[in-house]
């Protein structure tokens, strides 16, 4: 008999006809969907960063390089680093492959989307890939030649917020006006 009852269980399970069925469950789970973002002919084929992305593609620079010194200094105790050693590592920041970055589409605004930039939705495309890694390089590289590596590790030493508002928030930066975010640590922090 207990052969028998497993087997019709088993039976029952993998064709769908499970206790839910037999109780009157309503059906399957409703289905969710989400369009990948319409990409404009700018978004898709210049080499540069639309100009509505460059805030959001700011943050996420300051964030990889924030990482990036950080764990340099790890390796060496937490001291300031030499400068031969931040300007190896803000070119390596710069120079990485970008793959974590893609765009997203919320609430009918484009957004980029990564490590180091709040989580903007549960259930949405991303499109990664294509242009948006050279385009973030290339920014980040401009960002370095603009402030120069120097005052760029000097922010760092005085904290995330400072190295965002050097790159991000000052006068002509691409997020000037804007409230700064949260800080991404907090915000990498709550995706796990």
């Amino acid at each position: 008999m207990r052969p028998a009852l497993a087997a019709w269980l088993l039976l029952s399970l993998l064709g769908g006809t499970g206790a839910g069925d037999m109780c009157g469950d309503p059906g399957a789970a409703p289905s969710h969907s989400a369009p990948a973002p319409q990409l404009s002919p700018e978004e898709r084929l210049s080499p540069h960063m639309p100009e509505s992305l460059r805030c959001d593609a700011c943050h996420a620079i300051s964030f990889q390089i924030e990482e990036q010194l950080r764990k340099a200094e790890g390796k060496v105790g937490k001291k300031a680093l030499k400068e031969s050693d931040y300007m190896e590592v803000l070119e390596r920041s710069c120079s990485q492959d970008w793959e974590g970055y893609g765009v997203l589409e919320l609430d009918g605004e484009k957004r980029l989307s990564g490590p180091g930039l709040p989580r903007q939705q549960l259930l949405s495309v991303m499109v990664s890939g294509g242009p948006w890694p050279g385009r973030l390089s290339k920014l980040c590289h401009s960002y370095v030649g603009e402030q120069g590596e120097a005052q760029i590790y000097g922010a760092h030493r005085r904290g995330p917020a400072a190295l965002r508002q050097l790159l991000c928030h000052g006068d002509k930066g691409p997020c000037a006006g804007r409230k700064d975010p949260p800080d991404p640590r907090k915000a990498l922090q709550n995706e796990l």
